[in-house]
């Protein structure tokens, strides 16, 4: 969206903090590239020469001109703070951490250093059993011994908010050796937690408190959004800043609190050293200084259109028969301590229909595409800068379309949200079961046995199986419902689930 004029009546603008307009890393790789320097170096396409012309148009001649390798003079080392440096310590700011990690592997990257980082303090480690993949897949590199704590799952709605202060405590008394816990918020679908108590429980039992902050960027920004998780009191916190602040996708960030419990900032630049590139690409990083920048100077102004735009969706969604959303009503309901203004997940229970046949109806008659879409509900995203309002318009224009299109006599009317399969049982640890002694056996013949590796539906990329648990009939026949109705799996050597990796017993 276009930057508002002085003339437009809107919110008060806040004053900037000083510095924060610049961006001394992407600043460094324009002046690179305007000196026009002897590219005796890689990338092999030489800042567009060597670029194949349809790669040329489609991206541009500047963007390959500041695709610029690591350990260039002037840009990430030489007199210190450097550019990159002075940028990882402005997004610092910020977002109010004490360090700051710029990613270039998104999230995923952030919560294998997290967890790498909680295994330099012990073996135990308390975990939100719907975390997303990659903080299971950071279990498995780490070697950390989970116990997993169960969210809150909605009765009515028959889905999974967050993680509550009096669920994780009594996860850390039954857990006395865990050295960390982790929790998720926002949720897939905007619920957030009360990341100020989980925070006082996991302090009380001595250790630091990791949230996965991967949907909530944006929260820092605007106070009439959530509470953001480091103002919280969490220690260590991921955030995806491309998903709502809109730095390129792949990017994202990794926040430490400015007095951590039990956490080293050095151990943590450790971890994340280990887990990134030695090639890290200098487009990712600059988006990420260059989306701070924007967050922290034309955010709010943006955030309250945002929201504004996003409540006025809200309300036409409302009105197209058989929908409804979820939204701020959901605040107090157990595991909702808040709600994201900017996520928009649409109820189609009362539509007959499912989200697998109304997604694809929206693609055909307006090229709607959205972020998730299951059985009983559909997600759609917002970010931060986007013509929120003309973009909800077309949204709702189209549900009405697809709506009208349907045989109003659906056999779903009315019917509640499917409930959730039950977790499988964790009969070893994860990381043995994921590098143990194991056998590929038929889908059909796996029931009981168990998983050597994840199941993952995507979306939203919470594990259903995890390795270590067994598996059971009701999980696998979910999975596989998801994938006939066109869901991907994630974590599966057989991306069809025809057969399973179990472990040899």
């Amino acid at each position: 969206m276009a930057k508002p004029s002085p003339q437009v009546a809107g919110p008060a603008r806040r004053a900037t903090p000083r510095g924060q307009e610049e961006t001394p890393y992407l600043d460094a790789l324009r002046a690179y590239a305007a000196r026009d320097p002897g590219r005796l170096h890689v990338p092999g396409h030489k800042g567009g020469p060597g670029a194949d012309p349809a790669l040329l148009e489609a991206i541009g001649e500047p963007a390959l001109r500041l695709d610029i390798p690591a350990l260039t003079p002037g840009i990430d080392v030489g007199p210190e703070p450097t550019p990159f440096q002075r940028a990882q310590e402005m997004a610092a700011e910020a977002w109010g951490a004490g360090r700051t990690w710029f990613l270039i592997n998104g999230a995923s990257q952030g919560n294998h250093a997290a967890t790498l980082t909680l295994a330099h303090l012990g073996e135990g480690i308390v975990v939100q059993r719907n975390a997303h993949s990659s903080t299971i897949d950071g279990v498995i590199l780490s070697g950390l011994r989970p116990t997993f704590v169960a969210p809150e799952l909605d009765a009515e709605l028959g889905i999974a908010h967050c993680l509550t202060p009096d669920s994780l405590d009594e996860a850390l008394s039954a857990a006395p050796d865990a050295v960390g816990a982790t929790a998720v918020s926002p949720t897939y679908f905007g619920a957030v937690a009360d990341v100020r108590g989980l925070a006082e429980v996991a302090h009380a039992h001595g250790v630091p408190l990791v949230v996965d902050e991967a949907w909530g960027a944006h929260l820092a920004f605007h106070e009439r959004l959530p509470e953001h998780a480091l103002s919280a009191g969490a220690d260590l916190v991921i955030s995806s800043t491309h998903k709502i602040v809109g730095s390129l996708t792949q990017s994202a960030m990794l926040h430490v609190a400015s007095e951590p419990v039990g956490i080293d900032p050095d151990v943590v630049d450790r971890a994340v050293t280990l887990v990134e590139s030695t090639s890290p690409s200098s487009l990712l990083l600059a988006s990420l200084d260059a989306q701070r920048r924007h967050a922290v100077v034309h955010g709010h102004e943006l955030l309250s259109e945002a929201i504004d735009a996003m409540a006025a969706t809200r309300a036409a969604v409302r009105e197209v028969p058989g929908l409804d959303v979820l939204d701020e009503r959901l605040a107090g309901r157990p595991g909702v301590h808040d709600y994201d203004p900017l996520r928009l997940a649409i109820d189609v229970r009362g539509t007959g229909a499912t989200g697998y046949e109304l997604a694809p109806m929206l693609r055909a008659l307006g090229d709607i595409n959205l972020e998730l879409y299951g059985e009983n509900v559909m997600v759609a995203v917002f970010g931060m800068g986007e013509r929120a309002a003309p973009q909800g318009a077309r949204l709702v224009e189209a549900l009405g379309r697809a709506v009208a299109e349907l045989d109003a006599g659906g056999h779903r009317r009315h019917e509640e949200f499917a409930p959730p399969p039950p977790w499988g049982e964790l009969a070893m640890g994860p990381r043995e079961a994921f590098l143990g002694p194991q056998e590929v056996v038929p889908a059909s013949e796996a029931v009981g046995r168990i998983a050597a590796e994840s199941l993952a539906a995507y979306p939203p990329g919470v594990p259903n199986v995890l390795p270590g648990e067994r598996l059971t009939a009701a999980t696998l026949e979910y999975v596989q419902r998801a994938l006939e109705q066109g869901g991907a799996l994630r974590g599966a050597s057989d991306r069809r689930l025809r057969t399973i990796r179990v472990v040899a017993e």
